[in-house]
């Protein structure tokens, strides 16, 4: 689908139930139509290094991915994956008339209220929440598939990739700016040269396991039991990882809220329930691995501010951009302050 169909299907498109709401939610990689008591989830026909939905057959094999992951743990909210049919230019999720021309996955909406990004910037998220949170994924980790092939050194690649946002950077943020992605890089390239063994050893011991991938404040719902949701289903490799590399990136996020006591207390309880940062130098991963999703974080930053239509948005996104690669020279010097 393009925009302009979406539009139509959110006017004056059929839905398989009655509704009065329908609110279109757009991100980098989806439209999302938030309706009276269900979400409707349309991967954009984009392709990007890291992901492909160019076609129908991958966007419906995506659908599928992404509901039959999800409800690994979340099976009361991932529903099913429905066609997106027109017919007489009138567009309709589900039935069996009309052509086909693409799909969606039928998700039950929750209180948005509860979503525990939005707490954090009311204040309302305390330690009591943090810790039922590390205990989550903590048995969440343990119960995991685990991943026993695995390019440990593939991070170099991913953490590199940034620097196809160089120029953007530069040219919006100034050269200071594109001039520290370069510095991390080459931090980051000696970082893991002096850690492969670590990795490859973790690997062995079974750290590397089939996790959420995309674990931050914004996919997570405190109800106020903890409920995460909308794992990483476009590429594998990204979310078969080192469980330590998914908490970082939670932690990562609790610094980019400026709540640094909530991180530090999240990696200390989920390490008594899975105790996988034994040493100091596990630990010295750990912090590496928030400089990564940092890194990650900028960039998807950069990516969307590229393709934003209004200045205000694209504005906050450079802000974004900025603060996430602040933390990337943080991390980075850290550990550079303990070599």
């Amino acid at each position: 689908m393009n925009r302009e169909q979406i539009n139509k299907l959110i006017s004056s498109g059929g839905f398989p139930e009655v509704t009065e709401q329908r609110k279109l939610i757009e991100t980098h990689i989806s439209w999302v139509l938030s309706c009276d008591r269900f979400v409707y989830k349309i991967k954009k026909p984009i392709k990007y290094s890291f992901l492909d939905f160019s076609t129908l057959e991958r966007r419906k094999f995506f659908c599928e991915k992404e509901w039959q992951l999800n409800r690994r743990f979340a099976e009361d909210i991932y529903l099913e994956v429905l066609p997106v049919n027109v017919k007489n230019g009138h567009y309709f999720i589900g039935g069996h008339t009309g052509a086909l021309i693409d799909y969606t996955l039928k998700m039950r909406k929750l209180d948005t209220e509860k979503r525990m990004d939005l707490l954090l910037l009311r204040d309302q998220v305390g330690k009591e929440h943090i810790e039922a949170l590390a205990e989550w994924i903590a048995e969440f980790h343990k119960k995991a598939t685990l991943i026993h092939e695995k390019n440990v050194l593939d991070l170099k690649e991913k953490f590199n990739d940034l620097s196809t946002e160089e120029d953007f950077v530069s040219t919006n943020l100034g050269l200071a700016y594109g001039k520290q992605i370069k510095r991390a890089i080459e931090a980051s390239d000696t970082f893991l040269g002096n850690n492969e063994k670590l990795l490859m050893s973790r690997l062995r011991q079974g750290f590397f396991r089939d996790c959420h991938g995309d674990l931050h404040a914004r996919n997570i719902f405190l109800l106020p039991e903890p409920q995460p949701f909308d794992c990483l289903e476009f590429n594998d490799d990204y979310r078969q990882i080192d469980v330590l590399n998914e908490v970082a990136f939670l932690c990562m996020d609790l610094d980019a809220y400026g709540k640094k006591e909530l991180s530090d207390r999240c990696i200390r309880h989920y390490s008594l329930q899975f105790p996988v940062m034994r040493t100091a130098a596990e630990h010295r991963l750990f912090v590496y691995f928030k400089a990564y999703r940092a890194n990650v974080r900028a960039k998807v930053s950069s990516l969307r501010a590229k393709s934003a239509t209004k200045e205000g948005e694209k504005k906050i996104l450079l802000a974004a951009i900025k603060k996430y690669l602040k933390l990337v020279q943080g991390y980075m010097n850290t550990l550079d302050a303990r070599v």
